[in-house]
């Protein structure tokens, strides 16, 4: 089977909070693909690489794809760094 990873997706650039940042996702790899002739576009025949699971946890994803033998690569999220400032930091230097 082919192989996939499993990831949470980051943010879109537009959102400035963390909502319905808590699925996990299944995408195949795609291995081959090359130019469409025509277009200049970047094509594969693989449709595989055109699937997106979405799972409510990673336990899930995880058992979804042991369940249809598919090899996965797992990548955990990165935790944000957040840094308190505050107003009056501005006039202490």
């Amino acid at each position: 089977m082919k192989k996939a990873k499993i990831f949470v997706p980051t943010k879109n650039s537009m959102q400035s909070g963390l909502g319905k940042s808590d699925k996990w996702i299944i995408e195949f790899e795609s291995e081959v693909s090359g130019i469409n002739p025509l277009m200049g576009w970047e094509t594969s025949t693989d449709t595989l690489s055109e699937l997106i699971l979405e799972f409510s946890s990673k336990e899930l994803a995880v058992e979804y794809a042991k369940k249809n033998k598919i090899n996965f690569e797992i990548i955990e999220p990165q935790k944000r760094k957040t840094v308190k400032k505050s107003y009056a930091d501005n006039f202490l230097k």
